[in-house]
């Protein structure tokens, strides 16, 4: 790429790019493929001027280099950058000053009145479409103060209060969308491979390959990358995401499945109708839009408090006039109502808060989730996963019987690997770094959701899982009390019992996060009182890992029904209950809790019943995630008291005569957009 430098300094160069024209898509290219450059750290690109502003650490040359290198055929092409969006907004604005200062120097007097007339009939129309329809609105204040101002003969006033009015709306409608615009780049499916089925065989492949017409295999458990129609097999689907459906759906053959939505039971062959990235930000913007409806208690406050507003405004007006008998006084109340600003900065404060926690790595599906967090006295968490890592080891092998340790290792890799979950994997994974070789020996077998492994070797049975399964429901034998009684207390316990009789201990050593005991303390002082573990581990292994993380209460060999009935009897006792886990085990728990927060990393259907999902791979998101929410309900409560203190003070004053009508416009407008900028701003100042 051809460029001039036209100014530098230490770590700061700016360049002007060698072409006549720069369209909005050539400059997202080019911010979009400098910005993740290593080295750089701010890219900057005026398309009017086609110039670029670039802040580095590297070196000077790398830099040089980087720009003679590029061209816009290597470089992205990124999706809904804002960009467009700001330009059309920015064009309104000028083109409003323009129109307005055009007609009051150029057009006649007699010309100005018709068009000044015209455009007051529009803002009458709407004020009695809001009377009819039996609502008192903003819409009816407007109406009233420019109809009193034409029939006054005051055409200036009512020109500049229409004028002030719609620089408002644009500037609210701005705000908005770039709020939602802001959080919906944050936000994606998270999917990043899918097995497709290449020549008769399953290759894993990034989403973004995968075009209209391939075929990708979908198994219980996973999220389904994109949208088609299912060529084979069938499954139950769980598509509330999409529908609001509250139960799974069956999708046979010639069905059609959505992206987003999750395969909770079965398995599928799916030909892609829509390829990655078709339409997917058109989506998440409607998901946005969709999730604004969950608004919180302080929204719905704000609106409802909005509109009660109204009928005091028209009346304080109506009693002004009557006192007074003075026209610009009542007007100047007209001028000023509560609406705007509340119902611009409760839903802008939301969505800035939503793409705040995105930046964590905190994905939020709707505005009343974070409000509710800030207001949560108790947490449950899930600990495999979630205060402990998802990829346990295995510490040790006990056998009974004289049996082989490697022997029992190979048999019980080759049960576990048909249902793999991260003890599965660790058992797996074990036998292969030892190089054992595990043959299918086994018969079909059976899956006992939260229990274990069913099967049979060689006409005996074989089971494999906790000791609730093993040992009380299949009623196996101890062959050696002695050593079952000291088995490790640190680890968790995996039985493998052959003929009735245990064989094998595996013990699994599931490695607390590092940061789980700092976080846990934290999220004490946060303000949340009671915060509970829940594990299916057995009750030594439980009490060791909560007295580890310093939880306030634990409860072991739990079942995920027994999480759910515990998180519904916390809330019937008055508690405000988060719950936090990652597995197929956790969905009905964090279906019942206030707010269900999924890792990520987890199994997607946790992910898709969640309200809240953490990306990140620490528990200092969640932390994160609490403070963010505190913070919000202190702003949303700091531009309640903003609001009506300015605004009551611009009534009086105007009642005062001190401030005329279009003064009065003037500073509500402004302290409305003042207050709506800073709800963009971000909650952690550091």
């Amino acid at each position: 790429m051809k460029c001039q430098i036209l100014h530098e300094s230490k770590g700061r160069i700016r360049v002007h790019v060698m072409q006549k024209h720069m369209s909005l898509s050539q400059a997202d290219q080019l911010e979009n493929w400098f910005s993740m450059q290593d080295g750089i750290t701010r890219v900057q690109v005026f398309d009017r001027t086609c110039d670029m502003i670039l802040t580095y650490t590297c070196r000077r040359s790398e830099i040089i280099r980087m720009i003679s290198h590029f061209s816009y055929a290597i470089a992205e092409i990124a999706e809904n950058s804002g960009r467009e969006l700001n330009r059309e907004y920015e064009e309104k604005l000028v083109w409003s000053a323009v129109r307005r200062f055009f007609g009051k120097l150029f057009l006649p007097a007699k010309i100005r009145f018709v068009f000044i007339l015209w455009k007051a009939l529009g803002y009458f129309w709407e004020g009695l479409k809001s009377l009819l329809h039996g609502r008192m609105e903003v819409a009816v204040l407007d109406a009233t103060a420019i109809t009193v101002s034409m029939l006054r003969g005051d055409t200036e006033t009512a020109s500049s209060v229409m004028f002030l009015l719609n620089i408002g709306e644009i500037l609210e409608e701005w705000t908005h969308k770039k709020s939602v615009g802001d959080l919906a780049k944050a936000m994606s499916l998270g999917i990043e491979k899918v097995w497709m089925v290449v020549n008769g065989q399953e290759v894993l492949v990034p989403v973004d390959r995968v075009k209209k017409g391939d075929n990708i295999i979908i198994r219980t458990g996973n999220m389904i990358a994109l949208d088609g129609k299912i060529v084979s097999g069938d499954a139950m689907v769980n598509q509330a995401s999409m529908t609001g459906e509250s139960v799974p759906v069956h999708k046979k053959e010639g069905s059609y499945v959505y992206a987003g939505t999750v395969v909770e039971d079965g398995e599928c062959v799916v030909c892609v109708e829509q390829s990655a990235g078709t339409g997917r930000y058109d989506r998440i913007v409607k998901m946005i839009e969709d999730s604004e409806k969950l608004k919180s208690n302080a929204e719905d406050k704000a609106f409802h408090l909005a509109d009660s507003l109204v009928p005091w405004s028209l009346g304080t007006t109506l009693v002004t006039w009557l006192l007074t008998r003075n026209i610009t006084k009542a007007v100047s109340v007209l001028m000023v109502d509560f609406s705007c600003a509340l119902k611009l900065a409760m839903p802008v404060s939301v969505l800035s808060a939503m793409r705040e926690c995105s930046q964590y790595g905190i994905t939020v599906k709707g505005g009343r989730f974070l409000e509710t967090v800030a207001e949560a006295d108790t947490i449950v968490f899930d600990k495999t996963g979630t205060l402990t890592h998802a990829t346990p080891k295995v510490a040790e092998i006990i056998t009974f019987g004289g049996n082989d340790e490697n022997e029992m290792l190979r048999l019980s890799a080759c049960l576990e690997e048909h249902y793999p979950h991260s003890i599965a994997n660790a058992v797996v994974k074990e036998a292969f770094d030892r190089g054992l070789i595990h043959e299918e020996r086994h018969s079909k077998v059976e899956y006992v959701v939260a229990h274990g492994i069913s099967s049979s070797v060689d006409g005996e049975k074989v089971v494999i899982g906790s000791y609730h399964f093993v040992i009380e429901d299949e009623k196996c034998q101890i062959p050696d009390e002695r050593i079952f009684r000291h088995l490790p207390k640190q680890y968790s316990h995996l039985y493998l019992a052959i003929g009735g009789k245990v064989s094998a201990v595996i013990c699994i050593h599931d490695p607390l996060r590092e940061e789980a005991h700092e976080v846990i303390e934290k999220l004490h002082k946060c303000g949340l009182s009671n915060i509970v573990m829940m594990t299916g581990d057995n009750e030594r292994t439980a009490k060791a890992i909560a007295e580890q993380v310093g939880v306030d209460s634990y409860c072991a060999e739990v079942l995920p029904e027994d999480k759910a009935e515990f998180v519904r009897s916390q809330k019937e006792t008055g508690h405000t209950v988060m719950m936090i886990g990652d597995g197929v085990n956790d969905s009905p728990a964090l279906s019942e809790a206030d707010v269900g927060i999924a890792i990520s990393s987890g199994a997607p259907i946790a992910r898709e019943i969640a309200d809240i999902t953490i990306s990140a791979d620490s528990l200092e998101a969640l932390l994160q995630l609490k403070l963010l929410s505190n913070a919000l309900m202190k702003r949303i409560n700091w531009n309640y008291r903003t609001i009506m203190g300015f605004n009551a003070s611009l009534i009086l004053l105007g009642i005062l005569g001190i401030l005329p009508p279009t003064t009065s416009a003037f500073l509500h407008n402004a302290s409305t957009l003042a207050i709506g900028l800073k709800s963009m701003t971000n909650l952690n100042k550091k």
